[in-house]
């Protein structure tokens, strides 16, 4: 038995059949119902929209229930996570523990995964808990006993500079010095970076600090000082 369409119905399906600009599984509905209407076989409808006999026999039903309203999409997604007070604790605790793929730290997207949430829920458990696993930090503690007159010293430079003098920042090598960690990764805390200690290397190779001083005792000979000259106050490392 052929569908029944009111006039508006009929203009509003066949607008849809020939639009370009929805979806095509619109139009395809559209086209189902237009071909009923018109007395069409199943047969004749599966073989030109390209479809089973079920799917037209499903969408007219829903036509017949509830007129064009019952050709819109019913998908049943997935449930919206709500973000409570025992999530966010899991969250923040997997976030503290270190990956098993060896990575050495989480991402959003990955810590999702593991958790069966959303990447961007996760996200906004660590903005909400101040947590910002990639970013990382570096500090060093000195054991040299002198080292609070030399940091004196050093900082003097910066805040109260003399007159008319140089400052020239000799090092054992000219490239960046060679850091290594000591301790394991210290955990996260919020709103503070991931920390580590480290220690610079013992130098291998003093080319620069030994030209330093080469040039420093040359220029410095009794002969070669001129009254104007200054003294010279070095900081050793």
């Amino acid at each position: 038995m052929a569908l029944t369409l009111t006039s508006d119905e009929r203009t509003e399906l066949e607008r849809r059949v020939r639009s370009r600009k929805i979806r095509a599984e619109d139009a395809r509905r559209a086209q189902v119902i237009v071909m009923l209407a018109d007395g069409k076989p199943f047969t004749a409808i599966t073989a030109a929209v390209g479809c089973y006999p079920d799917y037209v026999s499903r969408w007219k039903q829903r036509f017949e229930a509830e007129r064009l309203g019952g050709l819109n999409a019913r998908y049943r997604g997935q449930p919206a996570t709500v973000r409570t007070p025992a999530l966010e604790a899991r969250v923040l605790a997997k976030t503290r523990q270190r990956p098993t793929d060896g990575s050495t730290h989480w991402t959003t997207r990955k810590l999702g995964t593991a958790l069966g949430i959303s990447h961007m829920l996760v996200a906004r458990v660590w903005r909400r808990a101040g947590y910002q696993p990639h970013r990382f930090e570096r500090y060093m503690l000195s054991d040299d006993p002198d080292f609070e007159q030399k940091a004196a010293d050093v900082i003097g430079l910066y805040l109260n500079p003399p007159k008319r003098a140089v400052v020239v920042a000799v090092d054992e090598k000219t490239a960046i010095q060679a850091l290594d960690r000591l301790d394991p990764v210290l955990p996260l805390s919020p709103g503070r970076a991931e920390p580590a200690w480290v220690r610079v290397l013992p130098p291998r190779h003093l080319v620069s600090v030994c030209g330093a001083e080469h040039a420093h005792r040359r220029d410095h000979r009794p002969d070669r000082a001129a009254p104007h000259q200054r003294g010279v106050h070095r900081v050793p490392r």
